[in-house]
């Protein structure tokens, strides 16, 4: 889903001190300030302070500050869901990459704690591609969770649901805190799992009904998801403007048509508070980051296949969303439980083997959220050079060759036409350079931003997710304690230690299908990066060899 709101009122979170200039605005701690243009990019808003003085602050300094106390029901519903609880917490929490909190402080001070041939020359098929628009407008810049607020419809999703958050919930369980004038969505990524911890599924003694089973097989990089036959794929299209309650709440709604589905095109609203008009660039935003995401869901083999997802894109009108929704909070296979729908298709896995990858995997991923970031912090640096300082100093070039061109003119010395018109042309030169320098980030940064902020939110997820299994070893460490105190059987200790097994499977399974879609995904950002680099410079050197060619070699 979207996560990306038109807003006004932003909070300062974070101390910044301007540099002279660059057109920033110096901010402090605690200050409320207006936003008055999201559409800079790189990570950069325009913001006015309580003085009147505007100019530009880092995104990730400030908190979109809201008037609306309702939250993203649909999303809570996706985390409650069967399929969506831990199978699928990776890829649903690309939309919940953090500004100010760091997930992998918690995973750090917490002591306790294969490709399939069908798809094998794109490892989730090749649904549509984001990326193949040859120009974008700005990012609207690269935040985190309480940056926006999304609905369906008040009257659609309430929280008579079982499956909901109380909206005073908090504390170590991580459940979504709304209250006052902002929402903030914590860091726990799967609720579901908070209050019982594993050892509801690790000690249960009746499972729930037969469902239909989730199967892993051991691939050649280890256990890996059975892939379907068929790659579900949608495509996002046709926004169009809407508003309710008297026009006091504004929207943008989507069309979103499933590939393999065989039903009617389903449509996705996308609520904000705006007091303006949507600006073209924004909307188009948002419908990229839909399709991206859109697209991660489709790629992913259990969400693709999942009742919710599949209610998701085909729902056709209230009663429908409803019914399936009702549906899903019955569903006794959430959090935890989701592991009772497991089924490995190998022997059961040694723990101390399995505890040796995963903690080689949160190194890595520690490490790799270390490197998303700094890429992020170099690219949005470099974005505002590029569409500030640097086409200035390109322009002033340009101008000084200009003026030097007329103050040779004024001469009055006969036969140095030739020269002066080349000067003037090199002058035009250097500002159609200034044109390009400003226009490129759109046409490569962009993208590689995007895919690394993507990655931001994705890497975000694993400390939580690891813990849990963490968690789930600690308590099977403890079983011949239990036995001795009589708490547990020798049976549910062997149980205890076969389920633990299955969660391992789980876990190593979308352990290999974030290496899988990591590899392909930085092959076709880098390709596509690395490509308009070259044809931006180029272009540069075409335009400066055709001046060059204006002066009469002497």
């Amino acid at each position: 889903m979207d996560s990306f709101l038109i807003a006004f009122q932003a909070q300062v979170l974070y101390d910044f001190t301007a540099e002279p200039g660059n057109n920033e605005l110096t901010v402090r701690e605690g200050e409320t300030v207006t936003i008055t243009n999201q559409s800079i990019g790189g990570g950069w808003i325009e913001a006015q302070n309580s003085k009147g003085q505007v100019g530009l602050v880092p995104e990730d300094y400030i908190e979109v500050r809201f008037s609306d106390s309702d939250t993203a029901d649909v999303l809570q519903f996706f985390f409650d869901s069967a399929c969506l609880s831990f199978l699928t917490v990776s890829s649903l929490c690309v939309l919940q990459a953090s500004n100010g909190n760091d997930p992998w402080s918690v995973w750090n001070a917490d002591s306790s704690g294969g490709f399939n041939n069908n798809w094998a020359s794109n490892p989730e098929g090749t649904p549509a591609d984001p990326w193949g628009s040859a120009s974008q407008g700005h990012p609207q810049a690269y935040q985190g969770p309480g940056a926006e607020l999304d609905e369906w419809d008040d009257e659609w999703d309430d929280m008579k649901s079982t499956g909901g958050y109380a909206e005073s919930e908090s504390g170590e369980s991580g459940a979504i805190q709304r209250g006052g004038t902002s929402m903030k969505i914590s860091l726990n990524k799967f609720p579901g799992f908070s209050k019982s911890g594993p050892e509801l599924y690790l000690l249960c003694k009746q499972l729930p009904k037969e469902k239909e089973k989730l199967t892993i097989y051991m691939g050649e990089v280890g256990p890996v998801w059975s892939y379907p036959d068929t790659q579900l794929d949608c495509v996002v299209a046709d926004p169009k403007k809407g508003s309710k309650m008297y026009g006091l709440k504004s929207y943008i709604e989507y069309q979103i048509t499933a590939s393999v589905i065989p039903v009617p095109m389903n449509r996705y609203r996308l609520f904000s508070m705006v007091l303006g008009r949507f600006e073209e660039e924004f909307i188009k935003m948002r419908m990229e980051r839909l399709q991206g995401w859109m697209t991660r869901m489709c790629r992913h083999p259990i969400i693709s296949s999942s009742e919710v997802f599949q209610l998701f894109l085909t729902y056709k009108d209230e009663k429908d969303w409803k019914t399936g929704k009702r549906k899903a909070e019955k569903d006794e296979t959430v959090g935890v439980m989701i592991f009772s729908t497991i089924e490995p298709e190998a022997p059961d896995l040694d723990p101390l083997d399995v505890e040796k990858k995963c903690e080689q995997f949160s190194r890595f991923t520690k490490a790799m959220d270390d490197s998303v970031k700094e890429i992020l912090t170099v690219g949005q640096e470099h974005w505002k050079r590029c569409t500030g300082p640097l086409p200035k100093e390109y322009q002033r070039i340009g101008k000084a060759f200009q003026n030097m061109s007329t103050v040779f003119t004024s001469s009055g010395y006969q036969g140095e036409s030739t020269l002066t018109d080349a000067l003037t042309a090199a002058g035009k030169t250097y500002e159609e350079i200034a044109q390009l320098v400003a226009e490129q980030p759109k046409k490569d940064l962009h993208f590689l931003m995007e895919t690394n902020n993507e990655y931001k939110g994705l890497l975000g997820c694993f400390p939580d997710t690891i813990a849990v299994h963490k968690a789930a070893i600690e308590k099977v460490k403890e079983g011949d304690k239990l036995v001795g105190t009589n708490k547990i059987t020798a049976q549910e200790k062997g149980t205890m230690a076969k389920r633990l097994s299955t969660m391992s499977y789980a876990l190593q399974a979308e352990m290999n299908h974030f290496h899988n879609n990591r590899i392909y995904d930085y092959n076709r950002v880098m390709q596509l990066y690395l490509e308009e680099q070259v044809t931006f410079y180029e272009t540069i050197a075409a335009k400066l060899r055709q001046a060059h060619s204006q002066f009469t070699t002497m």
